[in-house]
């Protein structure tokens, strides 16, 4: 099938404009599928300062476009240096081998095992779940990008990351395995209930709870950056006039900031705001807050302000 040739056009100017482009769908920190998904994390973590992408969900040209270009039938689609690497397969393989740290220009992946700690009760109720699973079978590692630990039980991959920990053989990959540097397993059967307590150090701090009283303080001083995500009818309501980000043009600007950036969440009562402040505590982001009673409790210091 020919393509046309403002399409060419269109796909070989973004190629040329930049050294790493990757067609998928959804974007690198919203994925829509899974392949994309996967695609996006290990370049996520290679190229953490970001690249170029192209979202196919929202252009349907290039969607059917792209796969002719690069004679390639499916998303996601990686290319470096104007060159087509291949599919979501193909760059898992890459990083995991180290070819795709070469083919950006960086040093090789680090394949050390990570540094974990696994409690003696902890140890004995994971070596009686491998036991029962059958022979050759592993405790299976893995850490996504928003720091959440997880473990199940998979075959013993020989070419995987390994090491042993109490008596039991954890495994991941080269991605997962600086991610845990530092992951505590326990084992909990009281107040907080009973199962495996996994603690990630290199997790970002919980959201902190901030007065309306401290919040006007802060953001009078410039020292911390104030998202109200309210939409516009509630905002028009009860406006601060102090000021503040919204959500109006979506979340992608803000995501931008550096991870050390104080950044605090207002709504009406708290409950919306809460929400938006985990999700940027998940993205990384180490100095997140929730101001508590939204707008409804800064209506009390300042009198301007109405109350809805």
């Amino acid at each position: 099938m020919s393509l046309d040739p403002a399409l060419r056009s269109r796909i070989e100017t973004l190629l040329q404009s930049n050294r790493v482009v990757l067609f998928m769908k959804g974007a690198p920190n919203a994925p829509q599928c899974g392949f994309s998904a996967k695609a996006s994390g290990a370049l996520n973590a290679l190229l953490p300062q970001g690249y170029a992408h192209v979202d196919v969900l929202a252009d349907a040209e290039i969607r059917e476009g792209i796969k002719t270009y690069g004679e390639w039938p499916t998303i996601p689609q990686l290319y470096i240096d104007g060159q087509l690497v291949g599919g979501s397969d193909i760059i898992e393989q890459m990083a995991g081998s180290g070819e795709l740290h070469g083919a950006l220009g960086l040093p090789a992946p680090d394949r050390s095992p990570p540094r974990l700690s696994i409690t003696p009760a902890a140890a004995q109720m994971l070596r009686e779940a491998v036991a029962n699973a059958g022979d050759n079978y592993a405790v299976q590692l893995e850490v996504d990008a928003r720091h959440n630990v997880r473990l199940q039980l998979a075959p013993v991959d020989a070419g995987a990351v390994a090491t042993e920990v109490e008596g039991v053989r954890v495994q991941t990959d080269w991605i997962n395995a600086r991610r845990a540097d530092g992951v505590s397993i326990d084992w909990a059967d009281d107040d907080r209930g009973r199962g495996l307590v996994i603690t990630n150090p290199n997790a970002p701090p919980a959201v902190r709870a901030l007065s309306p009283a401290d919040a006007s303080e802060r953001l009078r001083a410039g020292s911390l950056r104030l998202v109200d995500v309210r939409p516009p009818d509630e905002r028009a309501i009860a406006r601060l006039a102090l000021a503040f980000d919204t959500f109006d043009h979506g979340t992608d600007a803000l995501e931008t900031l550096p991870k050390d950036t104080p950044i605090a969440f207002l709504c009406h009562h708290g409950g919306r705001s809460a929400q938006a402040a985990e999700h940027f505590r998940q993205l990384g982001y180490r100095e997140i807050y929730n101001v508590e009673g939204g707008i409804d409790a800064w209506a009390d210091l300042d009198s301007a302000i109405a109350k809805y």
